[in-house]
């Protein structure tokens, strides 16, 4: 591995389409004071980019979350998401700061714009992580899901900086001030001006699928596996969900059998989730579902199968029939 060049963890605050920092930058930013303590107490920062005259609204939040230094790009031409400039203006700023970690969301734009880095900087990058620690070398390991979901793989970067992608919801925030005396660095976009921005946005819609089923922020989530069998299982799992106020959600073998849409997937390849309650019905427990919820405040697990993978996790467990114990509670 190359000689260290260490500058602290750079971590991507990502600002959202209503012009807020993305809960996963909370999330990454926990983690990453305790990476930190582990070497030594190095810095953390933040790279971010704004439209002119909005950093201010800011500010108090990285204070208090213990950020030392933000770097920030202000530009009108940044108000919206572009692959060419954010990668560009990234890359320069870490061949400057030269940062030892770099970690982003693993949201739609961090899982467009990570590759994107790494690729230009000629370093590995780890994705959609579920573990992030340091080894008895101080190097960053990265632990993911592979081979379909049946192993947890570590994995080690050979160069700097060492990158890695995390989902929202696999890391928790305990709401610890560790309020310090930020440095905000303005940087210079002047080189926007002889770059060419191929894709030009001219609207964001939001569905009103991804509105009605906001598993982010759910905290009552019923769940449906392939032991609901059809439609009517679905059904009846969306009437439950609705007497108790709850948001359905399913695993990918019930969305690829057409019994749920892909907005409501929960697992390796749909989203990950950490509600105060997840009920799980008709789910057999394979890794590649429970990587997904595993960190569920309270599981209870419907199941007619004694010897089902999902009890091994669920806090409470019922070996019967859904549609019995759905209906008599639904009549109750």
């Amino acid at each position: 591995m190359p000689e260290k060049e260490s500058n602290g963890i750079m971590l991507y605050a990502q600002l959202t389409h209503e012009n807020y920092i993305h809960t996963v930058f909370f999330e990454l930013l926990e983690k990453a004071h305790e990476l930190s303590q582990k070497l030594g107490g190095i810095e953390i920062s933040a790279v971010c980019f704004t439209s002119p005259d909005t950093i201010e609204g800011f500010k108090d939040a990285f204070r208090n979350m213990g950020v030392n230094k933000v770097y920030y790009f202000e530009d009108t031409r940044l108000a919206n998401y572009s692959t060419e400039y954010y990668s560009k203006l990234f890359v320069n700023l870490i061949q400057e700061v030269k940062p030892e970690i770099l970690l982003i969301g693993a949201t739609n734009q961090g899982r467009d714009l990570a590759p994107r880095i790494s690729s230009s900087l000629h370093t590995g990058l780890t994705a959609d992580c579920i573990e992030l620690d340091i080894n008895e070398k101080g190097q960053l390991a990265a632990t993911r899901p592979t081979f379909g979901g049946e192993l947890m793989a570590t994995i080690l970067c050979k160069n700097y900086p060492q990158m890695a992608t995390v989902r929202p919801n696999v890391f928790k925030v305990h709401n610890v001030d560790y309020h310090v005396d930020t440095e905000f660095i303005k940087k210079d976009t002047s080189i926007l001006d002889e770059l060419k921005n191929h894709v030009e946005i001219l609207e964001f819609k939001k569905t009103i699928e991804n509105e009605i089923n906001d598993l982010d922020n759910a905290d009552i989530i019923v769940a449906g596996g392939m032991g609901l069998k059809n439609e009517k299982g679905f059904e009846l799992l969306q009437k439950f969900a609705n007497k108790i106020g709850g948001t359905v959600a399913a695993t990918r073998p019930a969305v690829e059998n057409g019994l749920a849409p892909h907005s409501v997937q929960i697992g390796q390849t749909g989203k990950t989730v950490r509600p105060k309650l997840y009920i799980a019905c008709g789910i057999s427990g394979s890794i590649q579902h429970t990587v997904g919820m595993d960190k569920s405040e309270h599981i209870i697990a419907i199941n007619n199968d004694p010897d089902a993978q999902i009890f091994n996790i669920a806090d409470t467990g019922i070996v019967g029939d859904f549609f019995e114990i759905v209906q008599k509670y639904l009549e109750s």
